[in-house]
């Protein structure tokens, strides 16, 4: 009988960060400064143009934001504490819409906390998780990226674009990086302990690094590829009536990441060079771990079959057809789910599933929508665009000047999809603001978007960046100091974009 396709060896998985007292204490903090903010803004003098169910939102919002990026709660947990906040302050203020019909109560306000969990975006996570959970399930993504290793020579510089091509491929058909990563890494380890290298040395750090950094990448360029631009398309699609396609996304996003990827690899090779320029045996040793997982089952020929299928349906959508994005999603996990057409069951499907994430999710989505509904967000971006001078900006300013508050914002936040459920709605209502002619709503809150994966610097930046922190094969400043010069080049990439490919395309202003 074959070993579980997903079986790795103890001295290979990923170990856990113990919780420290210092880590403890900054919770304990961040919860204290959390609560103090919230109860500030709740009790600050009444402002000109907010109404006062917007003023609650700003209190919520910056309870979240604090809360989210001390991580003084898990995610999940902060996402129900959330809503609980949203539901009892807006309950004892008057709806933003109807200011003279009295308290808004707890039945409309429960509406409003839970209006996110009815957003197509959210089944379309919730799918992505799916998806994610079948390959674990059949091994599919680990023998997608063995045998891709299989293909390169032992030459060091080689194998770390073997491990980047396994990122990217995998961005396609894994909706997750976290997922994504989760997979890679353990590869990678045992890759390393195969070749006797030191975990320690420059090459295993330089391996593990780039992995994380793909992901991210590619979290641009694929829209499918990440949940933080899901969250953007849920707000786009309830704010504007519009969506955009993954063919659309793709052809938008797909070169920048392709030309990142290229300055991922010289940046790392060139600022961890490794040791040795060969590792002898390299290619026997990936081969020997593909051979231990056995033959390719039905299971994972069933799931390949149904995921390219699901990826031809995601880039000719608008195309060919015009089932959108979340519909062919879901179809794809009704089928997994089927009985001995599908892959799993329901039971195998849960091990692991991820409810927390959706949740945070879906909370996220209802954030967004109340600072929208409750002109919160609107308040906000006046304030932005009378102080930063955007009003009639142009196009590129104001994209460079957005950006710049995204990255620099990033760097407080350990979720892209947190960051991008509270600064959507703000961006796109700054966007609405601005007397800008001919702007492209939708196709400049992709691009800010796009910067919002930007989480190339600090290793609490990202989940996958903490998973590739935890392998113990690099130091903190490792990881800084080079993603400190990829964040410099996909800046300057950005400013170089802005003003060729982008304005060309149509994405930031419109012809009137």
């Amino acid at each position: 009988m074959n070993q579980p396709v997903n079986a790795v060896p103890l001295e290979t998985q990923v170990p856990s960060v113990p919780p420290s007292s210092k880590r403890h204490n900054i919770k304990t903090a961040g919860l204290v400064l959390a609560t103090a903010a919230l109860l500030a803004v709740l009790w600050m003098p009444a402002a000109p143009g907010l109404p006062a169910a917007g003023q609650v939102m700003l209190a919520v919002l910056a309870f979240a934001v604090i809360v989210w990026m001390t991580e003084a709660l898990d995610y999940a947990v902060s996402a129900v504490v959330v809503g609980a906040l949203m539901i009892f302050l807006l309950a004892a203020v008057p709806d933003a819409a109807k200011p003279a019909s009295g308290d808004m109560g707890t039945g409309a306000a429960l509406g409003l906390a839970l209006s996110g969990f009815s957003n197509s975006a959210v089944a379309l996570v919730a799918a992505a998780c799916f998806i994610a959970a079948a390959m674990t399930a059949t091994g599919l993504d680990r023998r997608i990226a063995l045998l891709v290793l299989t293909k390169v020579d032992a030459r060091t510089n080689h194998i770390v674009i073997g491990a980047m091509v396994v990122g990217f491929l995998l961005s396609f058909i894994v909706p997750s990086t976290t997922a994504r990563v989760a997979c890679l890494v353990p590869i990678m380890m045992g890759f390393i302990l195969a070749f006797k290298v030191d975990k320690r040395s420059r090459f295993a750090g330089l391996l593990v690094i780039a992995a994380a950094q793909t992901a991210s990448v590619w979290n641009i360029g694929i829209k499918t590829a990440a949940a933080q631009n899901l969250v953007a398309i849920g707000f786009i699609e309830k704010q504007f009536q519009a969506t955009i396609t993954w063919m659309e996304w793709f052809i938008a996003g797909a070169p920048f990441s392709a030309l990142m990827s290229v300055a991922v690899y010289f940046i790392m090779t060139r600022m961890m060079k490794p040791e040795m320029k060969e590792i002898e045996g390299g290619q026997a040793t990936i081969r020997k771990q593909l051979d231990a997982i056995g033959k390719t089952t039905a299971r994972e020929w069933k799931l390949l079959v149904i995921v390219l299928v699901l990826l031809g349906f995601w880039a000719t959508e608008k195309v060919l057809h015009d089932f959108d994005t979340s519909s062919t999603t879901i179809a794809a996990i009704a089928l997994m789910l089927l009985p001995r057409l599908g892959v799993m069951d329901w039971k195998e499907s849960q091990q692991g599933f991820p409810w927390g994430t959706v949740v945070l999710f879906a909370v996220g989505i209802s954030v967004g929508s109340a600072l929208l509904r409750t002109n919160a967000a609107g308040w906000l971006a006046s304030l932005i665009v009378q102080n930063l001078g955007l009003q009639h900006a142009s196009a590129f300013v104001i994209l460079m000047l957005l950006s710049l508050f995204l990255i620099v914002i990033h760097l407080g936040f350990a979720s892209a999809t947190a960051l991008a459920s509270t600064m959507i709605p703000i961006i796109m209502s700054v966007l609405l603001a601005v007397q800008t002619p001919g702007i492209n709503l939708i196709g400049m809150t992709m691009l800010l978007q796009f910067v919002v994966s930007f989480g190339f610097i600090l290793p609490v930046n990202a989940p996958q960046n903490m998973i590739a922190y935890g392998t113990g094969t690099f130091d903190a400043r490792d990881f800084i100091r080079t993603g400190f010069v990829i964040t410099l080049v996909a800046t300057a990439l950005l400013v170089v974009f802005a003003l060729t490919y982008w304005p060309w395309m149509g994405y930031m202003t419109k012809t009137v």
